[in-house]
């Protein structure tokens, strides 16, 4: 037989392998709904491979336990994408939204959780479902390969098709909140990111967004050409029983493509490129961003580095690469620098810088520190410790003995004191001793110089 088709291996394996453009940013951001739909995107992507491979110029049944799985995971793949991107857009909406104030670890595993049980969870219980509606073991296109087999009935339209559309149309809805919140905050919607601690940014946002509606209503365009052409070419029947709608269970159905009408033939070929056409839009959306082109940068020098033995040309100032390891870079740390180095002496200071000796303290004596005033006690008790001396008016000051002054002879002149300037500030008197004062002593005297000279005359 001939393959009418020879495009869809190349195709199929193309946009598989293309998915690790986008994988390295949305791997470190761990956003498991993105990562779900890179999950999904290239589990189907590889089965169109494969089966195209096996059975594009045959209908036999050859590999019965690959079919088995795969239609299963067929079935998986058209619940998940619609799921991965609810969950996308529930969170772009939550982040713009006035009530999230700030993202904690907790909020982020609870979601995570969510999103596990949305991409991975869900799709496994509708796989489970199918089997309700499953006719018989599976059916064999040739180009095309092994498809899921489905009773068309009523419970099939509520299993299979209704739940993809409800899971689009939430997603849109979702997306079209997050699209509001970003109008309205466009301003300052970089920094309401920042505020919410999440480590979205504004691009990214907008990536994000843009991505699922534009994958909602290709899903939802699909999901809806699908269904309308199931029903043009096949009468509604009735539900039944178990054993009726089970009943030769095992049976293989086979379409070799010289007995399908030229509309068929459209409509498959149609259907087909919803996985693949579904991956460009994912990649076209992720692949050429700042994140993946700085990744693509590395790549490339990890390859003329390792591979050729090459040096990668130097990057110059300004660019995304060099501005990255600019962020990037890290100053020594003091505290290494200082145990490993021992500091430096101050003679091994430039002469500049020399530190001058300050002169050796010396003991200042007068000649006024000699005179004692003898007992202070009445003095201190008389007038208290702040009692100062106050200096006289006149060049010369003559001191008397009590002797003399009672005997009314002149003071001799050794007790004489010539002073070439007078005092311009009081002497403070040194500090007084506590206690009481003997009964037995006298009360202190000072002597004036007008009474002396009475005495003298």
């Amino acid at each position: 037989m001939v393959r009418l088709h020879p495009e869809l291996v190349p195709i199929a394996f193309i946009a598989a392998f293309s998915l690790f453009l986008a994988l390295p940013c949305h791997w470190r951001a761990r956003n498991v709904a993105t990562l779900s739909a890179i999950f999904w995107l290239f589990i189907a992507n590889i089965i169109f491979a494969v089966d195209s491979i096996i059975w594009g110029d045959s209908i036999r049944v050859i590999a019965p336990i690959w079919c088995d799985i795969s239609t299963k995971l067929i079935i998986g793949s058209n619940f998940a994408l619609p799921a991965a991107c609810l969950c996308i857009c529930i969170h772009l909406e939550q982040v713009s939204s006035i009530r999230a104030v700030r993202v904690t670890i907790d909020d982020k595993k609870r979601r995570q959780l969510f999103e596990a049980l949305m991409c991975f969870g869900l799709p496994l219980v509708f796989m489970a479902l199918h089997y309700v509606v499953q006719g018989h073991r599976f059916d064999i296109i040739q180009e095309y390969g092994c498809r899921p087999a489905t009773f068309i009935s009523i419970p099939a339209i509520f299993i299979v098709w209704i739940p993809p559309m409800i899971l689009a149309i939430a997603a849109l809805v979702f997306a079209g909140l997050a699209l509001r919140h970003f109008m309205v905050r466009r301003i300052s919607f970089a920094a309401h990111l920042d505020a919410s601690h999440s480590a979205l940014t504004t691009s990214r946002y907008l990536r994000l967004m843009l991505m699922s509606m534009t994958q909602m209503i290709w899903s939802l365009s699909v999901t809806t050409y699908n269904l309308w052409f199931t029903f043009m070419n096949t009468h509604l029947r009735p539900w039944t029983s178990w054993s009726d709608v089970h009943a030769d269970f095992l049976r293989v159905d086979q379409f070799p493509t010289l007995f399908l009408s030229p509309l068929v033939q459209r409509a498959y070929y149609a259907v087909w490129w919803a996985i693949p056409a579904s991956t460009f839009i994912f990649v076209l959306f992720f692949a050429f961003g700042r994140e993946a082109l700085d990744d693509y940068k590395h790549a490339f020098g990890w390859i003329l580095r390792v591979i050729f033995r090459r040096k990668p040309a130097p990057a110059t100032l300004g660019t995304s690469s060099t501005s990255k390891h600019l962020r990037q870079l890290k100053l020594p740390s003091i505290t290494n620098s200082t145990k490993e180095q021992p500091p430096t002496p101050l003679s091994s200071f430039p002469p500049s810088y020399r530190i001058p000796t300050p002169p050796t303290p010396t003991k200042f004596s007068a000649q006024f520190d000699e005179v004692s005033f003898g007992d202070v006690s009445e003095t201190s008790s008389r007038f208290g410790p702040a009692l100062s001396y106050e200096p006289p008016s006149e060049s010369v000051i003559t001191l008397a003995s009590a002797t003399e002054l009672e005997e009314g002879s002149a003071p001799s002149t050794a007790s004489t004191l010539a002073f070439v300037q007078p005092l311009q500030h009081a002497v403070p008197l040194p500090p007084l001793p506590r206690g009481t004062r003997p009964s037995n002593s006298r009360p202190l005297t000072y002597p004036s110089y007008d009474r002396a000279r009475r005495g003298g005359s």
